[in-house]
């Protein structure tokens, strides 16, 4: 248990703050992807066919192309258009994204992409006497959604939410190629150092385990609170 000693000697400290990272990363792209699902399940459920195609074309591409050539589009492709974007104002010097911010957003894009069809799913099967009955009370569009359809679009949602939890929390060691340090990437670099690729890739496992167990417990809570009274 040396390796995991806190301090110069071991590799502690580094892996707790790489932990932190990705839960950091985690939560952020987690965040993202409501913003975007919030965007495109209207699209989805739009009558207009120019809107649905929108937001089928969103989540098809997106759940269709490897998570990690998603990042690397917008970790390669992204420096490349703020350069082009910057150099139409004079300004020709190399740009480099932050790979949080990178990381975080493409993760997001993706989480978007699954949280999108579940929130859609979510949605269709609330009975319909729940919107027929809010235009008959005259509820603005506002008050309809966020006080009658998005706790029963929750309670119905979070079983299914809890899966692309997991999936974004998982995608995280894909972002290890942008060089941020997080769970993965500073496994490599321990392994690396100590020669003991064994021991730091096993308690990498134990790492990302251990935050699922916790996250499911949490989820379990969410799920049992927005369940009251059913």
């Amino acid at each position: 248990m040396e390796l995991l000693s806190f301090g110069k000697t071991g590799w502690g400290d580094e892996l707790l703050i790489a932990t932190m990272m990705t839960i950091a990363v985690s939560i952020t792209a987690m965040l993202i992807g409501f913003i975007f699902a919030l965007i495109f399940t209207p699209l989805k459920l739009s009558k207009s066919k120019f809107l649905n195609l929108i937001g089928n074309c969103y989540t098809t591409v997106i759940r269709g192309v490897p998570e990690l050539l998603v990042i690397y589009l917008f970790f390669f492709g992204g420096s490349g258009a703020v350069m082009y974007v910057a150099s139409i104002f004079g300004y020709n010097e190399y740009i480099e994204i932050n790979a949080f911010i990178t990381g975080s957003f493409a993760i997001g894009i993706i989480s978007g992409a699954y949280s999108t069809e579940v929130f859609r799913g979510a949605i269709q099967s609330i009975d319909k006497g729940q919107f027929e009955a809010s235009k008959v009370l005259g509820l603005k569009k506002p008050v309809h959604f966020f006080k009658v359809i998005m706790p029963q679009m929750l309670r119905l949602a979070i079983p299914n939410l809890s899966n692309v939890w997991q999936i974004t929390l998982k995608d995280t060691s894909l972002i290890s190629v942008t060089g941020l340090v997080e769970i993965m990437r500073q496994s490599y670099i321990a392994a690396g150092s100590t020669r003991d690729p064994l021991f730091f890739y096993s308690f990498a496992a134990v790492l990302y385990l251990l935050l699922t167990y916790l996250s499911m417990k949490l989820i379990n809570k969410l799920e049992v609170r927005y369940s009251r009274g059913y």
